[in-house]
């Protein structure tokens, strides 16, 4: 259940941060928040991942939906032999997708505003943080399992 109500408040924060934005810039408008290097930045993005696949929604979205389907089942069926940092990892990824799909569905676009322009040139959201921890959480609980098999 404290997974189902993290899932909630994940897609939730990452649906208000979209809202505002979306309320409140026009496409292409930019507020630097660290003079060069932070920006929020109002992008529409119209694929996936750095901007990969653009305008293949209905891929994309067809793709999305199956694998939020899919890891909903994984979570649930092996809810009970996961460890807290894999369950933690695989409920950001879930958190992640619903809210970036939902955008799909919505707008028919996903509203990108994270903007570290002195890192690299992509713009992000907060369900793409998201889905970024779990997967960073999935993989150190991969490796601490493995470490402990070899002792």
């Amino acid at each position: 259940m404290i997974y189902i109500i993290l899932v909630f408040i994940l897609v939730l924060l990452d649906q208000i941060s979209k809202y505002i934005v979306d309320k409140n810039f026009f496409e292409g408008d930019t507020i630097g928040v660290l003079t060069d290097f932070f920006h929020f930045t109002y992008v529409k993005n119209r694929g996936i991942a750095f901007g990969m696949f653009q305008g293949k929604l209905d891929v994309i979205s067809i793709a999305t939906v199956i694998a939020i389907v899919a890891i909903a089942y994984y979570l649930y069926k092996g809810r009970n032999k996961m460890l807290l940092l894999e369950k933690l990892g695989f409920t950001f990824v879930l958190a992640g997708a619903i809210g970036n799909m939902i955008d799909r569905i919505w707008r028919g676009f996903v509203i990108d505003m994270i903007d570290f322009r002195g890192v690299w040139s992509f713009v992000f959201n907060l369900a793409d943080v998201w889905i970024n921890i779990g997967v960073i959480l999935i993989l150190l609980d991969y490796f601490f399992a493995e470490k402990k098999k070899k002792k």
